[in-house]
């Protein structure tokens, strides 16, 4: 696919990734027709704006709206090619205690986004997953397995419509708002980190790569894949001593739906799971398209019966030493 003269549209576009989506759009395919940002909170538009006036980047424009809102969605989808969908309600301990919210947004969104993509004529839609989603025990995860499930069979509902729909799931997002490497950085000038479980391990992706796996997507997906990148895990426990080795760690317990380890890829899932090389794929289990032509057009290879794919049990990892250099490249480059 080429994105030369095409309107993309990121739903909950000022957050991290969004930002760095934009960033990248703009850096990559200067010639697009339009970037349509989509959120609900106006101060984080009113901030981005800032950073790409319209005398710079004529082709972004800042559109307020909530993924709870279906008539709105319709109103914003008209005359968009691509819909990139990143909103979502994600901190785990706050989907506990205001479970309503989390469906509404998670669930009831990801539902408002299908309608509005096949009222309006969208070709390509992309949906943000997360490891939290595959064998959820937290409502977060059940909502956004639930949201996965939605735009996987959205491609069998389309009719003759060609729109195609597919979704990326990732792990913990380096340096991404409300993530463990700010959140140590800042608490390491009282001294003491607070660290949930020793054992605790979790899937680590850059930012860049989180993008770069949006673009993979939109422009290889056949619709119905959930795509999956094979990047290395860390423990808790070293990015506590790459970022504050002289700070005390105070073990708090785990907070409430989280796992000591992250899975990507159940056991389960192996049955219908193919190695693409850079990425592994989760396909329908009866895709809307010729299985055999999907295998040979990308090289696929079946994973095992039984595979699974955990940062507890994963062959690559990060070392305090790669976390540092990580975190000075990707995170904070006055960091030592």
């Amino acid at each position: 696919m080429t994105f030369e003269n095409k309107t993309i549209l990121i739903t909950g576009g000022t957050g991290s990734l969004g930002k760095a989506l934009t960033s990248h759009i703009f850096s990559e395919y200067p010639n697009i027709k339009k970037l349509v940002i989509l959120s609900r909170d106006e101060q984080k538009q009113f901030q981005m704006a800032q950073e790409y006036p319209e005398k710079d980047y004529p082709q972004i424009r800042f559109f307020l709206g909530d993924v709870r809102d279906q008539e709105r969605l319709i109103r914003a989808f008209q005359g968009v090619d691509i819909v990139i969908h990143a909103a979502a309600m994600k901190h785990v301990h706050l989907a506990e205690y205001n479970p309503d919210e989390c469906i509404k947004t998670n669930i009831g969104g990801a539902q408002n986004v299908i309608h509005a993509a096949l009222e309006t004529g969208v070709q390509d839609v992309v949906a943000l997953s997360t490891d939290k989603a595959c064998a959820p025990i937290n409502l977060y995860g059940a909502t956004k397995l639930t949201s996965d499930k939605l735009f996987v069979a959205a491609n069998n509902i389309k009719g003759k419509n060609p729109i195609k729909f597919s979704v990326v799931r990732y792990g913990n997002v380096m340096g991404s708002n409300g993530s463990v490497i700010p959140f140590f950085m800042k608490k390491k000038e009282q001294g003491i980190l607070p660290i949930t479980d020793v054992a605790m391990t979790r899937f680590n992706i850059s930012l860049q790569g989180g993008v770069d796996m949006v673009m993979h997507a939109i422009k290889n997906a056949w619709g119905g894949e959930i795509f999956i990148p094979k990047i290395p895990s860390y423990k808790i426990t070293d990015v506590a001593e790459a970022i504050a080795p002289e700070c005390e760690l105070n073990i708090i317990g785990i907070r409430p739906g989280e796992k000591i380890h992250e899975e990507m890829i159940t056991s389960s899932d192996s049955y219908h799971t193919f190695d693409l090389g850079k990425y592994f794929t989760i396909l329908p289990s009866i895709p809307n398209f010729d299985l055999s032509k999907f295998i040979s057009n990308f090289n696929a290879v079946k994973v095992p019966e039984g595979f699974n794919y955990n940062s507890g049990t994963n062959t690559e990892w990060e070392t305090v030493d790669t976390l540092r250099k990580l975190i000075k490249e990707h995170v904070d480059g006055t960091f030592n």
